[in-house]
């Protein structure tokens, strides 16, 4: 029995075994990978957690477990551009190195968002011109300093309200809704080989909040512009999650209109602590239907977490009272969400065996 746990729970092991790894089984079951997020050592979560480094480095150095990262805050534009024209690629760049040195796909994020604004942006007077030129400055600027390292970009960040309609963020209010297409322009001029996705929370579950992400899609392609993909960022809470069929259903209407698809910061909170084995039992059938409504769509192509260990997750600053929403416990055992992943990832295996066998089949048949 472990002391975060209110009920008595099997003991599970520290280090899973290899044949376990969660970005191998993801590759088998056809996705480009399983990765997760990471932040600048000695900031913000991670500060004053320096001795469980040399543990967490070692589970996220090894590419058969996540095959991609993302800096959780190193891009935004409070950090690369703290003051009007002047930049700092400090702390993205040491999550950039590590996905070079260590092999990773690397998933870049975020640059236009409402949210870490450098305090400038807010208190500044804009015109639409003058707004213009910032954006311009920003995604230009950014992008290029990352082009060919990233094989996405997270280029606009929640745009929408939860009904929908446009959030009326500072770049909204002075230019409507063409700075999404400003920034998306600007991107595809930049890093034209980056995938540019549009991101966002609470677009897993039909209603119209998915009606605004595919809005935006579409708009985006009435003009030319260039859309590759949208990115669900899939924070739930254990036992309110989206169900398997209704996040297929969201995929698949993304899908239908030719952009693919990825979760881009998969989390699970429990909104009660301790965790019990009740509520542990939701968050791993929550992560279950996550994982295996985007391994069963081929236009689904990966997932990321937003960080894999729960001490270093932004869920307990930002929710009172809540957390335990990634799949390793504070000592480095998991949760038992993780084999939740993994049977969702074995079964998309099998049925990815069963369309093969299908299709050669139907070769020989013909």
């Amino acid at each position: 029995m472990r002391s975060h746990l209110t009920t008595a729970l099997p003991l599970l092991a520290a280090t899973p075994l290899a044949s376990a790894q969660i970005n191998k089984w993801a590759q088998a079951a056809g996705l480009k990978y399983f990765g997760a997020a990471t932040d600048t050592p000695g900031q913000r979560e991670r500060a004053g957690l320096e001795a469980a480094y040399p543990q967490y480095d070692a589970i996220l150095a090894d590419n058969d477990m996540f095959g991609s990262t993302t800096p959780t805050n190193g891009q935004k534009w409070l950090f690369v551009e703290p003051e009007q024209g002047v930049f700092n690629f400090t702390e993205g760049d040491i999550t950039a190195d590590l996905a070079a040195e260590q092999g990773k796909i690397l998933r870049c994020h975020a640059l236009v968002w409402h949210s870490q604004l450098a305090p400038w942006v807010e208190a500044t007077e804009w015109t639409p011109e003058t707004l213009t030129e910032a954006i311009t400055l920003h995604v230009n600027t950014v992008a290029e300093h990352y082009k060919g390292q990233c094989y996405a970009w997270d280029v606009v960040n929640e745009a929408l309200n939860e009904d929908g309609t446009w959030r009326e963020s500072i770049f909204y209010e002075v230019l409507g809704e063409d700075y999404i297409k400003l920034a998306f322009r600007l991107a595809a001029e930049a890093d034209p080989e980056a995938k540019l996705y549009y991101n966002d929370y609470n677009i897993e579950r039909p209603g119209g909040k998915v009606n605004g992400a595919l809005r935006i899609v579409e708009m985006l392609q009435a003009d030319g512009i260039r859309i590759d993909g949208v990115g669900m960022q899939a924070h739930f809470v254990a036992g309110g999650s989206p169900t398997l069929d209704e996040q297929i259903e969201v995929i698949e209407s993304y899908a239908a209109l030719g952009v693919e698809v990825a979760l881009t910061e998969l989390d699970v909170r429990l909104d009660t602590l301790p965790p019990t084995e009740e509520t542990l039992a939701l968050q791993k059938e929550d992560y279950k239907n996550a994982v295996g409504a985007c391994a069963q769509v081929d236009a689904c192509i990966g997932i990321t977490m937003w960080d894999f260990y729960d001490p270093f997750s932004w869920v307990p600053y930002t929710f009172e009272g809540e957390g335990a929403a990634l799949l390793w416990f504070e000592d480095f055992t998991v949760h038992p969400a993780y084999y939740g992943v993994l049977a969702a990832l074995k079964n998309a295996t099998g049925l990815c065996a069963s369309k093969a066998k299908r299709g050669m089949a139907q070769l020989f048949n013909a």
